[in-house]
């Protein structure tokens, strides 16, 4: 029988980890690819954000109270939705507050689902599940919702002319760029699509890796795993569907013409 025993990580062989950053460092070097700041900066942030959400997720687990848990998660929903937005070129406008809007709404609706009704852990609302949940539909979500966000504006944008045609021959706003909703739509779920159709074959997803160095049996870690890929397909699909919904309508003015800014010079 199969030993699924934990292998810890000690603190010098997570010292031997970061000659990997070194070796990458070094190809960006050689390359001139002015990486390597960006790089070191980065890894180093990583070891002191993970190292700090460990001793605080270690408390929060300890004293898990939904009031505690549920502003953690909006808190979450914040910091992804300004990420989420931070590089989009040709926004009309700060999508900031739409795009926490879609986040918060995609990861309550589908991490709740998941939370009370699949995994049920006792009590429902336990730290140790939600918030790794909800984490990972986030940072999938985040992701999606940038992809959709740039694809459409970007999408009107190039095709100015042709939308304000189709306005002046009385067509809606949402009939001149509807098109352009769908297309941004799949841009937002195709990653998740195309990870759900290799995974296993192509791809040992994070979490079921995780679990399976951490001990656990593989066929346990393929079930949880399944659960997590279908939630963020969820997920991703309700989050992108809202954000181009609530942001199309800001290309355009009151008197439904495309906005300044969408327009070409």
């Amino acid at each position: 029988m199969a030993d699924y025993s934990y292998i810890p990580i000690t603190n010098f062989q997570l010292l031997l980890s970061v000659s990997l950053v070194f070796i990458t460092g070094l190809i960006s070097a050689l390359l001139r690819l002015g990486l390597l700041k960006s790089l070191l900066w980065a890894s180093f942030r990583a070891f002191l954000q993970l190292s700090l959400i460990g001793y605080v997720l270690t408390y929060i687990f300890d004293i898990n109270k939904l009031a505690i848990i549920v502003p953690i998660i909006i808190l979450m929903c914040y910091i992804a939705s300004n990420e989420s937005v931070r590089r989009i070129d040709k926004a009309p406008h700060n999508p900031k507050w739409l795009a926490f809007t879609s986040l918060t709404a995609s990861t309550f609706i589908v991490g709740i689902i998941v939370v009370t009704i699949i995994i049920q852990p006792s009590p429902w609302y336990s730290a140790q599940v939600a918030i790794p949940i909800f984490g990972m539909i986030l940072g999938n979500s985040m992701n999606a919702i940038a992809l959709s966000l740039d694809r459409m504006y970007s999408e009107v944008y190039s095709s100015a002319d042709e939308v304000e045609t189709m306005l002046a021959m009385g067509a809606t706003p949402w009939e001149s760029v509807n098109s352009y909703m769908r297309n941004a739509v799949r841009a937002g779920m195709t990653p998740t699509i195309n990870a759900l159709m290799v995974v296993g074959l192509v791809s040992l997803p994070g979490m079921m890796t995780g679990q399976i160095l951490a001990g656990m049996d593989p066929q346990v870690a393929v079930r949880y795993q399944f659960v997590v890929m279908i939630m963020i397909a969820a997920a991703v699909a309700i989050g992108c569907l809202i954000i181009i919904g609530l942001s199309y309508k800001k290309m355009f003015t009151d008197e439904m013409a495309l906005v300044e800014d969408m327009r070409k010079n």
